[in-house]
């Protein structure tokens, strides 16, 4: 779901060796997945900054932001420590806003594919702005509170979102009541780990094991009051994403990396990204963009059965045709060895036809001496056991499309019966 930029894609996926100084690449006039950053000086800075200095971490210019790369303890040793215990990456960057008023849903409705209205009260779900072509024009994480929705989308597509909410809310304010309001006032932490429900549960006083994954609750947090307290996040790990008042996040951080309970450690977007990957999760702008539909991006999942029989969102027309007719591609798991491929390389079928694109790719820290990464393939490749090649720098390299996630998700669900 969170864009990272091009240049810390190129760079981190160069190999294990390079996971250490994978960031020396990394500019002021990087891009962030094709939106452009600001000038060093210009970079906003979420209220962690000065306690990530503090920490150690290494801060590169990241969708106008100075965000936190990596800590002190590298980057493969923060991607298992993560898979192991329990992480804090700083992702106040994001945007969070709420929509309030009794037309809430059948607003947010007209945009997203989601089925906001069949979510029970304090759940939530993954869904996707849509253009009128069917492409995405971000994802974004949908709460449906008991009198408003709490919706957290990319930082790189702040800008597009934020005019687009407004832009709505203004165009139906006389046949709707709906307002929008931009959180800019809160921060957003992810706990994520196994040991994730150790180190929170001291701080409250509800019982974690009754949480489930995308479900959520308002709650205080070690006496800290107003803590949105949502079991989700984007490592595949079990966790969860706290949004709380920006003057109380830094001692929410504190509190959490001195527990005497388990061994909490700050993460940065280097582990995030290969976390993430590992679970075969979307990187908004390498994934995903306005020029893939839900259906080639395996995401028909987020479509509900309602919105498909109502058909009533944008570019649903040609969403509805790939569904029963097919998409002419497909994004698809891929494991290698030897060079890793990184984003932009050629996928080539058996006989060295070129049938698609690499859109995420790096070593695995938790397959030995395995490279994955997701791309396009056309779908008469796309089964899992087909074999590729992999165009990197000048060698091809052998490769199969495979299942995602490339690494079992440890989310908390509840028992099947």
């Amino acid at each position: 779901m969170r864009v990272l930029s091009a240049s810390f894609k190129r760079s981190f996926c160069k190999g294990k060796a390079g996971f250490g100084s994978a960031f020396r690449a990394v500019s002021a006039s990087s891009s962030c997945a094709g939106y452009a950053t600001n000038a060093k000086d210009d970079l906003k800075r979420t209220v962690l900054y000065d306690f990530h200095v503090n920490q150690g971490a290494k801060m590169v210019p990241f969708c106008g932001w100075s965000m936190p790369v990596q800590y002190k303890d590298g980057v493969l040793n923060s991607h298992h420590h993560t898979r192991s215990h329990t992480s804090i990456f700083d992702v106040s960057h994001m945007l969070q806003f709420k929509l309030h008023g009794k037309d809430r849903v059948k607003c947010l409705e007209s945009l997203v594919v989601a089925d906001i209205e069949g979510l029970n009260e304090h759940q939530g779900m993954l869904s996707v702005f849509t253009n009128e072509q069917g492409g995405i024009r971000d994802d974004l994480i949908i709460n449906k509170l008991p009198n408003e929705l709490y919706v957290v989308s990319n930082a790189g597509c702040a800008d597009k979102v934020t005019q687009l909410m407004k832009e709505k809310c203004a165009a139906v304010k006389e046949e709707m009541d709906v307002t929008l309001e931009i959180l800019d006032y809160r921060s957003l932490i992810a706990l994520q780990g196994p040991e994730a429900v150790q180190a929170l549960q001291g701080g409250m006083k509800e019982n974690l094991n009754d949480l489930y994954f995308m479900n959520g609750l308002t709650t205080d947090v070690f006496d800290i009051a107003d803590v949105r307290v949502t079991r989700c996040g984007y490592t595949g790990e079990d966790g969860f994403e706290l949004s709380v008042h920006s003057k109380d996040v830094e001692k929410l951080c504190e509190t959490l990396l001195s527990s005497k309970v388990v061994d909490v450690r700050m993460a940065g977007l280097a582990p995030r990204d290969s976390l993430r990957l590992e679970a075969g999760l979307c990187l908004y702008g390498n994934d995903i963009d306005e020029t893939t539909t839900p259906v080639e991006a395996t995401l028909l999942w987020t479509i509900g059965k309602r919105r498909r029989a109502n058909a009533d969102f944008p570019g649903a027309d040609i969403i509805l045709k790939q569904i029963s007719e097919k998409p002419s591609r497909k994004r698809v798991g891929i494991i290698s060895s030897g060079p890793p491929a990184r984003a932009g390389a050629a996928i080539l079928d058996a006989d060295g036809n070129e049938i698609g694109k690499v859109t995420s790719g790096c070593p695995s820290p938790c397959l030995p001496k395995q490279n994955i990464a997701m791309g396009y393939v056309q779908t008469k490749h796309a089964k899992n056991g087909s074999a590729l090649q992999l165009q990197v720098h000048k060698k091809l390299v052998q490769a199969t499309v495979t299942k995602m996630p490339f690494v079992p998700t440890t989310y908390y669900l509840p028992k099947k019966s």
